[in-house]
């Protein structure tokens, strides 16, 4: 099998235009339910794009790192280790960096910089689960998984949080937003609610990290030899089977994006499982691909297209027109008058900015440049 499966970019590359989508509508007043976040407890189809992605890190770290290698053991053709650990740091690093200039844009003010953030997030749990794959094996990880998930459901439901009083799952005084609060400081929160919590803290970290876990798990069922057809049943069989435990946990622990609760972890696991076995069955097996290929485009060069998709916006809207940013204006004057359900016109704007970037990526593409973060 190839280090590189033409599934897991075209998943990957639905993943990033959905992300592009619901963070560029034209009108943040007028969104469609599905292009929206759960209030709170809930899941939206927006709610599975971020966990989407991590589970789609974990994936890429058990073909990335273990190429021709027995699952658990450091890889055959790797002779020097601390090279390895080396370029996992530098990686997390640069993601972490990136994230953090993004929050920093353009004020670039350390006193009240959000210190978390999408792509923070993803630089923490992409070294974590590297330098667990290399130290032990698929076993070990489903216990590390259950492990995580049971002792994070546990702290937030029954842990007394002090000045508060009894465990509680409200926005502002959980256990995840205390501990965020008390490591990280307010002022270094997520400024939309005013520093009281962050949908990517610390603490919430810990169970996205099991995301990662599944992602791997997952990417160990790929990379086993024998029949493709068997492969992609188990695929389906367990995705299944998270999904129904997700559901069931919910009853106890809510489904919740902001909180990464356990049940949550469970559900979106299992659905990104059952689309990956999807995209594989067809894409790798049948070898259906021409459809996959504009998906392609954007998930060879995933992470560029994010990081653009936050910052040419910013920097649009810093060019002023009439008093209103450039973006506001361009949507407000070249798209909206076409339509006159408020709600479609957003829609219409969030699709050009998806359209746009493609553009962009796809040039990219077929010139053959891939920006390794």
């Amino acid at each position: 099998m190839t280090s590189r499966l033409l599934s897991l970019d075209a998943f990957r590359g639905l993943t990033v235009a959905a992300m592009i989508l619901v963070n560029n509508p034209g009108d943040w007043g007028h969104i469609y339910w599905p292009l929206e976040h759960a209030a709170w407890h809930g899941c939206t189809p927006t709610d599975l794009v971020f966990p989407f992605f991590l589970f789609i890190v974990g994936v890429s770290i058990a073909f990335s790192l273990g190429l021709n290698t027995p699952p658990g053991r450091i890889p055959a053709d790797v002779e020097n280790l601390d090279g390895v650990w080396r370029k996992i740091l530098i990686r997390g690093l640069k993601l972490f960096a990136l994230g953090l200039f993004l929050n920093l844009f353009p004020r670039f003010d350390l006193t009240t910089v959000r210190v978390m953030g999408v792509l923070q997030r993803i630089a923490l749990v992409y070294v974590a689960c590297a330098f667990i794959f290399l130290k032990t094996n698929p076993r070990q990880q489903v216990w590390l998984l259950v492990f995580l998930l049971v002792t994070y459901f546990l702290l937030l439901s029954k842990v007394p949080l002090p000045g508060v009083g009894a465990a509680n799952l409200e926005p502002d005084s959980n256990l995840a937003a205390w501990f965020d609060r008390m490591i990280l400081g307010e002022g270094h929160l997520w400024k939309a609610v005013q520093g009281r919590w962050d949908p990517e803290g610390l603490l919430s970290t810990l169970p996205a990290l099991g995301t990662g876990l599944t992602g791997m798990l997952a990417g160990y069922a790929l990379r086993r030899r024998g029949d493709a057809a068997k492969r992609t049943v188990r695929l389906v069989g367990v995705g299944f089977g998270l999904v129904v435990l997700g559901l069931a946990w919910s009853y106890w622990f809510p489904l919740n994006k902001s909180l990464w609760t356990s049940s949550y972890v469970c559900f979106t696991a299992g659905l990104a499982m059952l689309l990956l076995a999807l995209f594989y069955w067809l894409i790798d097996v049948r070898g259906h691909r021409r459809w996959a290929r504009p998906l392609e485009v954007f998930g060879v060069n995933a992470i560029t297209a994010f990081f653009l998709s936050g910052m040419i916006p910013r920097i649009l809207n810093l060019i002023k027109i009439d008093g209103t940013g450039a973006q506001t204006w361009l949507y407000k004057n070249a798209i909206a008058p076409a339509f006159t359900d408020p709600y479609l016109a957003s829609l219409a704007g969030a699709l050009v900015c998806v359209g746009v970037f493609w553009a962009a990526m796809a040039w990219m593409y077929r010139k053959g440049v891939v920006v390794k973060v």
